[in-house]
């Protein structure tokens, strides 16, 4: 048993009661302006996340600098 239209027009009278129609149509407005914003950056965090897992990982390179050219230094 959901919301049927009958309630859902009851809910909006009440509102536009309350509120007015102008800053009804304001609140609405900013509501839509605030889901696109959440899709948005729901959709780049998508895209973040699967660029990092399609990415190539490369190995750690723990050699040091001394091990790379081959020589030992010593403090002796």
């Amino acid at each position: 048993m959901g919301i049927g239209f009958k309630e859902l027009l009851i809910i909006l009278a009440i509102a536009l009661l309350i509120f007015g129609a102008k800053r009804l149509k304001t609140i609405g407005s900013d509501l839509g302006g605030a889901v696109k914003g959440f899709r948005k950056a729901m959709d780049a965090e998508d895209d973040k996340e699967t660029q990092q897992l399609n990415s190539p990982q490369k190995d750690a390179d723990f050699n040091t600098t001394a091990d790379k050219t081959g020589s030992k230094s010593s403090n002796a």
